[in-house]
């Protein structure tokens, strides 16, 4: 329902319960599942029925034929059901990691949507404020230029600054509107678009975070485990390639009798292919090259998830020095430059456009401020999708 309201933790529910991509995902999972099952399956076994040695002349029958009835299965060379089975496993184990590098990614992509409309509001209630002070600036201008207490350039500077900041008014709402779209599209629900977001952007750093994981901790991402299940994977596969050169042997059994002299005839066949033409050379290239190829991959990722926790901490330590900077210095500096003009200004001591002039700044301050916090729960969400397990919020 659009009026209801909307938590973290709720929107991150629903993306979960929600999201096409991992719906997707999970289906993958299944599908592996299957292959594996399946991996473990015999081949179906053969029924042979022949007849031999039946006469066409002399007006004999099918009767006088030598007939038997036979069950052949291929028994694959030792080592290689096996093989399948691991490959099988494995294949599960990397559909299931991939989820998990989905849902982790979703989670973030959730909170940072979320972090966005919640800063855009708070952004816009303050540049519909600082439009407010711009109107009645420029009214206020207008004023005292018919009562020729004021130059006309003044007006114009008042009209200026009025039109300015209803221009910035109309793209943040703009910008509001498109980011609940995108929150109510990554959440699943479009109905939820305007519903009323619980919750703020967090002022303090985590210090959990701050102290940084040890290497176990990364160790543990769901993307580390699936380059890992990869080279798992390929290193069995190797080793299943290795053996294609040896043949499986079909082993048959059959009875039977002899039309001619009515007796019970019993029949054992063996038989295998002959790796003459072709012994699989290509598949064994092909499949240690595999092997490279994942070992190459599985170090792109250990290597990639160290610079991003070292490159998203400084972000997350520079974003949390700019807050508290303008938590503890900027801002109640600028609230205190406006309390003492506007009391200046009611004791004649400012003119009118010096209290605007504050005003204004303060309003721009209270804006950037909510940058800086965006900017620091971007960062903090950056991090938690690095770790394992999710860090609580402040």
């Amino acid at each position: 329902m659009p009026s209801s309201a909307l938590s973290l933790d709720m929107a991150v529910r629903l993306a979960l319960e929600n999201s096409p991509g991992l719906r997707a995902a999970s289906g993958r999972v299944e599908a592996a599942a299957g292959r594996a099952t399946q991996a473990r399956a015999w081949s179906n076994p053969e029924l042979e029925l022949t007849a031999e040695d039946w006469p066409l002349r002399d007006g004999r029958r099918y009767a006088d034929a030598k007939r038997t009835i036979g069950v052949f299965q291929v028994v694959p060379f030792p080592g290689k059901r096996s093989l399948n089975r691991q490959i099988g496993g494995a294949g599960v184990k990397l559909s299931e990691a991939e989820l998990a590098v989905r849902r982790v990614e979703l989670v973030r992509e959730v909170k940072i949507g979320f972090f966005r409309v919640l800063a855009l509001e708070q952004q816009t209630g303050v540049s519909a404020q600082l439009l407010a002070i711009a109107d009645a600036s420029a009214v206020t201008a207008r004023k005292r230029v018919d009562a020729g207490a004021a130059a006309y350039q003044e007006q114009l500077r008042a009209e200026v600054q009025a039109e300015q900041a209803r221009s910035v008014v109309g793209d943040l709402q703009r910008d509001l509107a498109s980011g609940r779209q995108i929150l109510a599209a990554l959440i699943g629900r479009p109905d939820l678009s305007s519903a009323k977001l619980v919750g703020g952007l967090a002022e303090l750093p985590d210090a959990h975070l701050l102290r940084g994981p040890a290497a176990e901790l990364l160790a543990g991402h769901p993307s580390l485990r699936a380059a890992q299940t990869n080279l798992e994977q390929a290193e069995l596969a190797s080793r299943r390639a290795r053996l294609d050169s040896y043949p499986d042997v079909k082993v048959g059994i059959g009875v039977g009798e002899n039309g001619e002299t009515g007796r019970s005839i019993g029949q054992v066949s063996l038989s295998m292919p002959l790796p003459i033409l072709d012994r699989g050379k290509g598949a064994r290239q092909e499949a240690r090259a595999n092997v490279l190829v994942a070992t190459a991959e599985l170090r792109v990722v250990q290597q990639q998830l160290q610079r991003d926790w070292m490159n998203g901490i400084g972000r997350y330590r520079t974003a949390s020095e700019h807050v508290a900077s303008y938590r503890e210095r900027i801002l109640p500096r600028a609230i205190e430059a406006l309390r003492l003009v506007q009391t200046g200004y009611e004791e004649g001591k400012f003119r009118f456009i010096d209290l605007v002039d504050t005003q204004r700044t303060t309003a721009e301050v209270r804006m950037t401020y909510q940058d800086k916090l965006l900017e620091l729960n971007i960062a903090q969400a950056e991090l938690e999708v690095l770790l394992p397990v999710q860090t609580p919020r402040n």
